[in-house]
């Protein structure tokens, strides 16, 4: 989801290590990925998606997203699999009611899932959403345009100890307190309207020293009104556990991040999955307390330097990969075909 490539918007990120990954997940039971289904829970312009379907003749995909016009964009570069595609409007904390509208069971019905997490370039490059300090445009930083909370209502309602816990828990801001207090007193005169309003007092508010150092000053308020405008880490924390319960034994998960509190979420839902239950201090497994999951990856994965010069954003990218060891005997229930355009 960084470059834009052709008329679809942007590359997709490591996408030939998360083909590498998941594809023994979708390929168990016959190599063109017959009775397969794939799960990508941010389907964002569909770069991911595109390169499995490719890869993958009978690989059947439900794509979800919570942008309408990344849905859209999607569905265009996706037609030619249409028969074999179904696209959801949801945030991927949906993914229980978005299978079983899809036709599927809840638990236990995929082979793999793939989550591409945070804001697309695609998101960045179209200016009126408010993503970007680099541009001026309207506070507005929703992902669905037709949620009701924005940036602005955020920065112009919310009192001075609720902007500095946003700031801090969220963009990691050591200048919380003095950003908040700054907003507080500005809007008292004048409501904030504009991107371009934030970044010249966010500017204002840190000291000239800081402003040096660490990328643009503005960077770690805006990821942080982001975050909280669309609840990304409360969603994420209730996306991971329904992701990994709707995988069938031996299916696979992977999961790329992009900053360090998304990344510590799946961090520690992962370790968690792969923990035995047997207490401490026992000499062998007991029966059925062994882990749920086992690991792919060592730890995180970056992108090596190829990748990265080819697709600058893959630089912050971590990727961690899961597959599930303990069978399931919930039966595999899915339909005989589905519309590109369901859901």
């Amino acid at each position: 989801m960084s470059e834009v490539t052709g008329d679809f918007g942007h590359m997709p990120v490591l996408a030939e290590r998360c083909v590498a990954l998941l594809t023994p997940a979708l390929t168990r039971h016959h190599p063109s990925g017959a009775g397969a289904v794939l799960l990508d829970a941010t389907i964002g312009a569909g770069g991911h998606a595109e390169r499995f379907l490719s890869v993958l003749s009978e690989l059947r995909l439900i794509g979800l997203d919570r942008d309408p016009s990344a849905l859209d964009i999607a569905r265009r570069r996706l037609v030619r699999f249409a028969d074999r595609v179904t696209l959801v409007h949801t945030r991927y904390d949906g993914i229980a009611t978005a299978l079983t509208e899809a036709g599927y069971a809840a638990t236990g019905a995929v082979d793999a899932v793939l989550f591409d997490l945070g804001v697309s370039s695609m998101q960045l490059d179209r200016t009126e959403r408010g993503f970007s300090y680099a541009h001026d445009a309207p506070l507005d930083m929703r992902m669905d345009p037709g949620s009701p909370l924005t940036a602005a209502d955020i920065v112009n309602t919310y009192d001075e100890k609720a902007l500095t816990d946003i700031l801090r828990r969220y963009g990691e801001e050591r200048f919380a307190r003095r950003i908040a207090a700054r907003i507080v007193r500005r809007r008292a005169h004048a409501p904030l309207t504009s991107t371009g309003e934030l970044v010249a007092l966010v500017y204002q508010a840190i000291p000239a020293p800081a402003r040096r150092t660490g990328g643009h000053p503005a960077k770690r308020t805006f990821q942080a009104l982001r975050i909280a405008v669309n609840g990304e880490l409360d969603s994420l924390t209730s996306a991971l556990p329904a992701a990994l319960d709707a995988l069938a034994v031996d299916g696979r998960i992977a999961v790329l991040a992009y900053q360090s509190l998304e990344d510590r979420i799946v961090k520690r839902v992962f370790a968690a999955a792969t923990a035995s239950a047997t207490p401490a201090g026992l000499p062998v497994e007991l029966p059925g307390h062994g882990p749920r999951f086992r690991a792919l990856t060592r730890g995180a994965e970056r992108a090596g330097d190829a990748e990265i010069l080819r697709n600058p954003r893959s630089a912050g990218v971590r990727l961690r990969a899961l597959q599930r060891v303990e069978p399931r005997d919930n039966a595999r229930h899915g339909p005989a075909g589905r519309s590109i355009g369901a859901g």
